[in-house]
Formats: C-alpha cells, structure tokens, sequence
C-alpha cells in the first residue's frame, strides 16, 4: 500500500486577501474642474469611510467654479454609495454630471420631493372628528339595540322554561351590587342632605319661612336627588365592576368557551345583571333618600331649631305619595339602563388590557351620563305629578 502524498494547497487569490485594486473606492481629479469616480462604492467597500468621502465630495463641491463629476468608471454603485454621493453634493444634483443608465434608479430616489399630507377633501379636520364620532356613537346605539333585543327574546325563552333562570347569579348580583352598596351610599346621602338642608335653612331662614324647609327637602330628596345620587353612585360603583368581569372574560377567553358550550351570553351573563340592578336600584335608592332627609333633619334641627319629630311628622303631609313613586319608578329604569350598558361594554371589550380600561371608563362616563338623560326626560314627562 503506497503513502498518501500531501498536495499543497493553491494560494488564495489577492482578492480574497486583501481585495483588487479595481474594488477600492476612489475619488481623483481628472483636471481643475473635473473629478472622476471609480472602483466600488458599496456598503462593504466604504465601511469606516462614508465620512471621509463625504467631507472630500463636499469640500470638491464647494470650489470655485462649476466641477464635471464623471461616474462612468464605477464598478458597483449601491443605494450606500449614492447617499454618500448625494450627500456630499449638498443634497443636489451638481450642475455637470457624467453617469451611466443604471445610476438614474439609485439616484431617482433622492430627487423625489417628500410627499405632502394629502388633504381630505370637503370637511375639515374638526368637523371630521366630529363625524367619526358620531358614527363611533351610532355603532354603538345599533350594538346596544341589538343586545336589547337578544335579551327580550331570550328573556321571553326564559319564562317559558323556569329551570333556565340562574337564580344563584341574580341574588349574587342583588347581594354586590345592593347590600355592599349601602355604606358607602349612608355616608354619601346623609352629607348631601346635611349640606342641602343647611343652605336651604339660610336662604329660609332669612324669610322667616323655616317650616317651608321640609317641603322642599323632601320633595328633591324623593322625587329626584335620592334616586340620581344612587344610580350615579352605583353606575361608578357596581357598573364599572360589572364591565370589568366581562371584560376579563373576554381576555381569558371564557366567552369564547361559553359559545363553543352553546351558553347564550345574555342568559348566563345579562340577564341575571340587568334583573338583579333593576331589583337593587330601587332599594338602595330608598335607603339614600332616608339617610339624606335624616341629615336634612339634623342641619334643620341645628340651624333652624325645628324638632325631628315634628320634621317627620309633618314630611308625609307635605309630599305626596306620588313622589315616592316616581323615584321608585326611575331607580327601576336607571338600574337596568346601568346593567345593560355595562353589559354591552363588557362584551365588546377586545383580548387585551388596554381595550379593558378603555371599556371600564366607557361604561361608566356613558352610564352616568344617560342616566342624567333619563332623568331630565322624567322631569318633563311627569312635571305635573306629585307637584
């Protein structure tokens, strides 16, 4: 068997070692007034030098005269080279100027004027604004139309099949958003009342029309501060907690599987809501209307002197019944506006978290509002009621 023999292996060739001569970029003076550029101005061949050749372009730009610029013995031109280029000529072409066909797409690139912000026609940014939003308004009135009618449909299915209705979420809801509802509701209504009767003692007082205090405070505490003051509290309150369960149902994903179960969403989610703050409302509504005529009374008794027993006897001669009613009757609509619309927030809410704060703060912005609406609607439609 005979020994391997060891060829030696070629030499590398000298542009793998060091690069051609042609390779190098080169920028020489072909005359006075001329400069010719060769070689490769590339990306990998200018690497470390772009400011260098910019500042020899420029100060060769910057001469007397007029200079010819000659580019036909260039090698390769990249888009590198020809900012180079561009740049050290000023960001212009130069008045005399030799180049090849295929140097026009490279430097097309910097000729092109930057593009001015097309104008929309006909409105203007402000009423454009204007418009979006009132179509974002009006999405949002189809949508809520929509889920008011899912919820009538599926609450006429739910009476005929009584086993259906989630009588364990309806008291949880009734429980959270009622019973856990009136500390901070006490605290609230008795303030306003104590702060309400004390400035209507002044204003009375001043007349000598003391007694006259019980009827005004009574009938703004139970015709409409009572009923206003809850629904705002728990619209903040119970509406913004409401949107955010749904809400995170959204992000985990539990919708998604409550449809793939075939669980309606307004049976397991809405309904027992809406039912819930529709029965609560009302009763916590009376509760803020009791603590608020109990402050009343007790600035009445500090600054008028007026008994509270005489103030509470003489309450229910002084209002009429009517009144009573009347802010039962709203409580009832406020609480199921309130639930429903945190209800359609709730589900249109997107799989991420800031779609989850945006939802929450919409929901209740939105809720306090409409209840407002709703009440202004009520004073004029029944302003001979009671009164």
């Amino acid at each position: 068997m005979s020994d391997a023999v060891a060829l030696p292996l070629p030499e590398p060739p000298e542009a793998a070692v060091g690069g051609t001569p042609d390779a190098e970029p080169r920028l020489e003076a072909g005359g006075p007034l001329e400069w010719h550029v060769s070689g490769d101005w590339t990306l990998l061949a200018l690497r470390g030098r772009y400011d260098e050749f910019r500042q020899r372009i420029a100060a060769a730009a910057a001469g007397p005269g007029q200079p010819l610029w000659d580019l036909r013995a260039l090698n390769r031109l990249d888009t590198a080279g020809a900012l180079t280029l561009w740049q050290g000529w000023g960001r212009k072409p130069p008045g005399r100027l030799l180049w090849l066909p295929e140097h026009v797409t490279l430097f097309a690139q910097f000729l092109q004027p930057a593009a001015a912000p097309r104008r929309q026609p006909g409105l203007g940014p402000s009423l454009a604004r204007a418009g979006r939003n009132l179509a974002g308004f009006a999405r949002h009135g189809v949508d809520l139309v929509a889920l008011t009618g899912r919820l009538l449909l599926d609450l006429v299915r739910v009476l005929r099949h009584p086993s259906l209705i989630g009588w364990r979420e309806i008291s949880a809801n009734i429980f959270r958003t009622g019973a856990q509802a009136l500390p901070i509701t006490a605290l609230v209504g008795f303030l306003v009342g104590l702060t309400l009767s004390y400035l209507i003692s002044r204003q009375l007082k001043t007349y000598g029309a003391d007694i006259f205090v019980i009827n005004i405070l009574g009938l703004a505490v139970l015709r409409e501060l009572g009923p206003l003051l809850a629904a705002i509290i728990v619209a903040g309150r119970s509406g913004s907690a409401m949107t955010a369960q749904i809400g995170v149902m959204r992000v985990t994903q539990e919708l998604d599987a409550l449809s793939v179960m075939g669980i309606s969403h307004t049976v397991r989610l809405v309904l027992p809501k809406v039912v819930a703050l529709a029965v609560s409302l009302p009763l916590v509504a009376l509760w803020t209307s009791a603590l608020m005529l109990a402050g009343g009374m007790a600035a009445a008794a500090l600054q008028l002197g007026l008994d509270p027993l005489q103030f509470a006897k003489t309450l229910p001669r002084v209002v009429q019944p009517a009144n009573l009613w009347l802010g039962w009757s709203k409580s009832v609509v406020f609480g199921g506006l309130i639930a429903l619309l945190a209800c359609h927030f709730g589900l249109r809410v997107k799989p991420n978290t800031e779609s989850l704060g945006l939802g929450v703060t919409q929901s209740v912005v939105t809720a306090i509002t409409l209840v407002i609406v709703v009440d202004a609607v009520f004073a004029v439609l029944f302003s001979n009621v009671g009164i």
